[in-house]
């Protein structure tokens, strides 16, 4: 929901913050203010109003001294200050609000009763504390400059040229002077041994439900983002059902290269059964290698399907905020948790398995939550992930490996999610869908899409320089000349090798071709397309 920036050490040009704010400005298009502390300490916010519209804007000071700053969303606010909060005074409406006073309350032991997604910094006196949520939905990045003042910021580009080391901010943590890095999201899931328990299906979908239910949650209109896959489709069904309770026609949104884009056909298909008020967005091949400049600085990583997904993704929000939008709900997460990516099919037994689904989940941060967050907010709007809810991880996770993808069904992806909502009494969704295959989204827009863009990367990028690769790029070198294209444009905006140290190539496992498309696995209905066929070298 906005756009934050910390420094904490005097003596910092309160100008130069305000222009360093502003390069995350797409975040927060609303309004924006800075606040300077007593002890000379600098918070600064870029607000996309959401909650509270009218007196929640940003720095938020506490009972006393304390400020803070914060992006995203607190779905339980309002139990907080029922609850725990109930003896406390608050200057707005805002959900972001309990945190300073959690922090009065408990010190720097709270961030385990946030239930939602957030990136914040506390600063009382000299004290202070960041934190992230639980898997990273929120983007938080923290650096030292050359007098030792402390930054954190949503975005890279906000400190890059300011500090001489920077990092990611690790999600489930939470920093304080006293303290450092504490982490304090542990779940039990974690650990493969603990994925023994039998599945429930009545289980899945009432976690699910309520997953989606807590986050409509909010003061402004609400959309789907409606690929047609299995994820979105069923987001897309329960927040319809939800809202169609209560007299509200749900808005859903699709792109595609054209009309007969995989994803496009079988969007439509679930918009026409759930009855929502659906919109199609096209967009070229052209238009997509056009924009890639702009989109990486928005994205900060050269991660290669990060960037082919993240051109319609960016297209597609750009669509949504025209039609006044600010709030769509996403499917990402499901394909971690259920083993949906189709290499999943390859692993040598269930153990493997069942260790590749909490990895993938863990890094989730570095690739599909990057790129939801970024191509969303480049045009001030706020993406939420239900399948990443806290309680249905815990319920999702832990079943047994061996129900996630039964040998009996022929290595179907994410069996469990979709026997759970194979309801005929009450369809969630119609079969061909329920029971699609899986389509990656950068491929659902039209196989010429990265078919084309692998093909324009080729002929911009020279052999010599491929041969060179290494000694221009001695860390996480690029393999292919897509890559290594990619890699040029972000070293570009970022020449900083802490800036490099950030990203995390996406990779798929126990397949030969390691393109990271859907269609590079044997298993995809149209394996023997370019894709499939391409070599590493190319």
């Amino acid at each position: 929901m906005c756009g934050i920036l910390a420094i904490i050490g005097r003596g910092k040009d309160e100008a130069l913050v305000k222009q360093l704010s502003k390069r995350m400005s797409h975040r927060g298009p609303d309004e924006s203010d800075l606040h300077v502390t007593e002890n000379g300490h600098i918070l600064s916010h870029e607000r996309l109003s959401i909650i509270d519209l009218n007196t929640g804007k940003q720095p938020i000071q506490g009972t006393d001294k304390a400020w803070m700053v914060h992006n995203g969303e607190i779905y339980n606010h309002q139990e907080l200050r029922d609850t725990v909060l109930k003896g406390h005074t608050f200057r707005t409406h805002s959900d972001s609000e309990v945190i300073v006073h959690l922090y009065e309350t408990f010190g720097y032991d709270f961030c385990h009763l946030l239930d939602g997604m957030f990136a914040f910094v506390v600063v009382n006196g000299d004290d202070y504390i960041a934190g992230r949520d639980p898997l990273g939905v929120k983007p938080l990045y923290y650096g030292l400059d050359e007098r030792g003042r402390i930054y954190f910021a949503s975005e890279m580009k906000a400190l890059s040229d300011q500090c001489q080391t920077f990092s990611t901010f690790p999600p489930g943590h939470y920093y304080t002077p006293q303290t450092g890095f504490v982490k304090y999201y542990r779940p039990k899931w974690e650990n493969a041994a603990n994925a023994v328990e039998e599945v429930n299906y009545e289980a899945i979908r009432q976690t699910l439900t309520q997953a989606v239910e807590k986050r409509l949650m909010s003061d402004v209109p609400v959309g789907v983002l409606l690929s047609g896959g299995l994820d979105s489709s069923l987001t897309s069904s329960i927040a319809a059902r939800l809202m169609k309770e209560k007299g509200q026609v749900l808005h859903s949104f699709s792109i595609g290269l054209d009309a007969n884009a995989p994803d496009t056909v079988a969007a439509k298909r679930v918009a026409e059964f759930l009855g929502t008020q659906h919109h199609e967005i096209y967009f070229t091949i052209e238009q997509g290698i056009e924009i890639l400049d702009k989109l990486i600085w928005h994205l900060e990583t050269y991660d290669v399907t990060s960037v082919r997904a993240s051109t319609p993704m960016y297209f597609l929000s750009e669509a949504i905020a025209q039609k006044g939008i600010k709030v769509v709900l996403s499917g990402e997460g499901a394909d971690e948790i259920f083993g949906g990516y189709l290499y999943f099919r390859n692993a040598p037994s269930e153990a493997d398995f069942q260790k590749e689904t909490i990895e993938r989940v863990q890094k989730l941060f570095t690739a599909d939550l990057l790129r939801a967050d970024k191509s969303t907010m480049a045009h001030g709007i706020e993406a939420r992930v239900p399948f990443l809810d806290k309680k249905f991880l815990e319920l999702a996770i832990t079943i047994k490996p061996e129900e996630k993808q039964p040998k009996t069904y022929d290595g179907i992806e994410k069996y469990i999610l979709r026997k759970a909502f194979d309801t005929p009494q009450q369809p969630y969704l119609p079969d061909s869908v329920l029971w699609r295959q899986k389509e990656q989204f950068s491929d659902g827009v039209g196989y010429n899409w990265i078919d084309t863009l692998i093909e324009y990367c080729s002929k911009m990028v020279t052999d010599e320089e491929m041969e060179r690769a290494e000694e221009r790029f001695p860390y996480n070198t690029p393999a292919t000349k897509e890559a290594y294209y990619y890699r040029s444009v972000f070293s570009k905006h970022f020449p900083q090798r802490s800036a490099a140290q950030t990203v995390r190539k996406w990779i798929p496992k126990w397949q030969e071709n390691t393109d990271p498309s859907g269609r590079a696995n044997a298993a995809h209905i149209m394996a023997d397309t370019a894709i499939a066929q391409m070599k590493l070298e190319v």
